[in-house]
């Protein structure tokens, strides 16, 4: 019977831990949330040789003190799931620092084994590290691994089975006298006490240290067996009294001169030191002139690419594939069962339902492919560091702006993007925001009416709304840091890594895990609301009109909310229902009710959809080809398409006398501003873990529509604006 070997691996930020977990699990990597916290969770098991392996990657961390929340869950698996051994991933480019998570992770005394990784700029650079002396040192596996090339991944794997199976811990550390005196004399009266008097086991040397740093968490967990404040404070007084510091400073000064120690027996760097691309390349990106620009340029690209890349791919998905689908199911059920409405439900209901959701799977797959790019790049860091001053105007740091500029292209992939934020109230107050930014979809909404309105002004009107939204987030942002989220601001601390080029590998399987995340997520539950949304805009069957709908009955109860924001009506209510599912939504809920209800005889139905069938499949490949062939020929930005145009010609004649200028201004502001898809909300709540949230974003979200609406309308009308 093959026996199971729990494998954790840990390291510092940027030491390429994630592609090395990559090149050792591969697709078999399982990610999701650690159990109440939204820090993201890979683990993986499968068969090597003889063993089951279990991979966990813990989050990364420089110490294992209990500061923030991936720390926590790093010291509380290691201590409390007691993993077989531990794969300890280094920077070898940054030994010393690395190193000093090293140190402590050797405290816990379980088996270990290090990785030192980014071997091949070691080389590079003219470094030479002696790791057969690391190894003699520290008693532990030393391999150098080149994670994005799979060098040396299957002797690591190797060697910590060995590890695990060996038991062989690594060297207990001795630090100064003063430190190893307190901890004699705190092991000695623990010892003593009956509880613990009883077993011959003694505690980790890393919990000695935790207590006496004054962990709460360590000393409520040991209170059981009688470990008191009194015992560990009587042990530190001779320490305090001669060092004149605090206890914690006292140990990581002690850690750092073993890491410190260690560098300098094993390191040798060359005499001459040419001045590295890393360093010539920040001095024009975080220049305090250029840094913005160019990050605003490289944040331009990225959008720029995202949309020019997966445009032509989401059109079709949304056109062709989705149009045959519809087409063939409508034919096949309507001559198999002869009945209208399944059919009706499987092709606009189910069908249309999962199409839509594929139509954001390119633009999730190429956003985060980018994202990607630029952390594995160390560009990210660096464009968080610029925007840092910018974003304290609202309470935030630099690395909340990233997937604020995301939203305007889609405000999913934005929320999702805030989990790079190390912080959960950043990443909870980043995701409240983003909403406000104009997303891509809501394009469709404003240029039906800015053509109807505003067609001499178009610009000027088109700018506004986008600068509403900005403003507006500002303001909100102020708004509630000073009261939900009222407090200091966090530290921004974050290591600028060497430039490097990310392995194609570990690119797509990030992509490709952020890319399944959405679909199994936030697809089931889009799939689900657009069944009951096709069921509320077509029951009763036997309805005469749009009106009569279910749909239409519900909107028109509603009308007087709106009625004081200039679109009281059961038509523009019920679009901004539907435009919950889909902004897009909008536009075409509109060219449906303004449209006649034409009642056809299965007959007439069944030869349309055949012939409808015929054209569209000769299309859908000629569109697949045409997709390609424009791919780079976007300008970035969805623009309607042309049977989006012919609807929305239908269609201008009643809207214009359904709404003024004024009242159409405001209709476009409510839609900027409220739920701006379920599938955002759904992100929300993915994200932060709790509907409290999700909730709270769709009420406050929706006074703020209202509010500013209602501003515009009422005001405009005082100023004699409405004609």
């Amino acid at each position: 019977m093959n026996s199971m070997i729990k494998i954790a691996v840990a390291g510092n930020p940027n030491a390429g831990k994630s592609t090395l977990i990559n090149a050792l699990a591969g697709t078999r990597l399982q990610v999701g949330n650690w159990s109440g916290v939204t820090v993201e969770k890979k683990e993986a098991i499968f068969n090597y040789r003889d063993h089951i392996i279990n991979l966990v990657d813990l989050p990364g961390v420089y110490s294992l003190s209990p500061f923030s929340q991936e720390e926590i869950i790093s010291s509380d698996f290691l201590i409390r799931e007691k993993p077989d051994v531990i794969i300890d991933v280094v920077d070898a480019t940054n030994l010393e620092r690395n190193l000093c998570l090293t140190i402590e992770l050797m405290e816990l005394e379980t088996p270990m084994v290090i990785a030192l990784n980014i071997f091949d700029e070691v080389e590079k650079k003219g470094y030479k590290i002696n790791t057969d002396a690391i190894s003699e040192l520290l008693c532990t596996g030393v391999i150098p691994t080149v994670a994005k090339r799979n060098i040396g991944v299957d002797a690591l794997l190797e060697a910590a089975i060995s590890a695990a199976v060996n038991r062989s811990k690594p060297k207990r550390l001795i630090y100064n006298e003063d430190i190893e005196n307190a901890v004699s004399m705190i092991e000695t009266s623990i010892k003593s006490l009956p509880a613990q008097g009883q077993s011959d086991k003694a505690l980790p040397r890393w919990i000695v240290y935790k207590l006496m740093e004054g962990d709460e968490k360590i000393r409520g967990d040991l209170e059981p067996i009688g470990v008191s404040v009194d015992i560990v404070s009587d042990a530190l007084k001779h320490l305090t009294d001669v060092h004149k510091e605090s206890v914690r400073d006292i140990i990581a000064a002690a850690r750092y001169a073993q890491a410190s120690g260690l560098t300098q027996e094993v390191l040798t760097r060359p005499e001459i030191r040419r001045e590295e691309l890393t360093g010539k390349i920040d001095k024009i990106v975080l220049n305090k002139y250029l840094g913005i620009p160019i990050f605003l340029f490289v944040m331009w690209l990225v959008f720029k690419l995202t949309f020019d890349i997966s445009g032509p791919f989401t059109d079709w998905i949304n056109g062709s594939v989705t149009e045959v689908l519809k087409k063939w199911a409508l034919f096949l059920i309507l001559s198999i069962t002869g009945i209208e409405w399944l059919s009706l439900l499987v092709s606009d209901g189910i069908i249309a339902g999962v199409g839509f959701v594929l139509s954001f799977v390119p633009v999730i797959f190429a956003i985060m492919f980018f994202i990607t790019f630029l952390e594995g790049s160390g560009y990210m860091a660096r464009a968080a560091f610029v925007m840092d001053s910018v974003m304290h105007i609202i309470g935030l740091h630099g690395k909340s702006f990233i997937p604020i500029v995301l939203g305007f292209g889609c405000n999913v992939p934005a929320i999702y993007a805030t989990r790079t934020l190390e912080n959960r109230s950043d990443r909870l107050l980043t995701s409240l925001l983003i909403p406000f930014i104009s997303c891509s979809a809501r394009l469709p909404v404003y240029a039906l009416f800015v053509g109807v309105f505003f067609s001499e002004n178009s610009g000027s009107v088109l700018w506004s709304i986008y600068t509403l939204g900005i403003v507006l987030a500002i303001i909100v942002g102020l708004i509630l840091k000073n009261t939900l989220f009222k407090g200091k601001s966090s530290f921004f601390i974050m290591e600028l890594p060497s430039y490097r080029v990310p392995s194609w590998k570990n690119l797509f399987i990030h992509s490709w895990e952020k890319g399944k995340h959405f679909v199994v997520k936030a697809g089931t539950y889009l799939l689900a609301m657009s069944i009951v949304v096709w069921f509320l805009f077509n029951m009763p069957f036997d309805a005469q009109s749009k009106r009569d709908s279910y749909l239409g009955r519900f909107s028109s109860s509603f009308t007087f909310i709106f009625k004081p924001l200039g679109f009281g009506n059961w038509e523009a209510v019920s679009a901004l229902i539907t435009g919950v599912m889909a902004k897009e939504a909008v536009v075409s809920s509109m060219a449906e009710i303004y449209a006649p209800k034409v009642n056809q005889n299965k007959g007439e139905n069944t030869l349309s959809v055949g012939e409808d069938i015929k054209k569209m499949t000769l299309s859908f490949f000629s569109a697949f080809n045409l997709s390609l062939s424009n791919l780079f020929s976007n300008i970035g930005i969805p623009s309607i398409s042309s049977k989006d145009t012919e609807e929305v010609v239908n269609i201008k004649t009643a809207i214009r006398k359904t709404f003024t200028p004024l009242s159409a201004y405001a209709f476009m502001a409510f839609v900027l501003l409220y739920m701006p898809c379920i599938v955002a909300g759904i992100a929300l709540k993915q994200e932060n873990g709790t509907w409290g949230w999700f909730f709270f974003a769709v009420l406050y979200q929706f006074v703020i529509a209202w509010g500013i609406a209602f501003l515009i309308y009422q005001g405009g009308r005082l100023l004699n604006l409405e004609s």
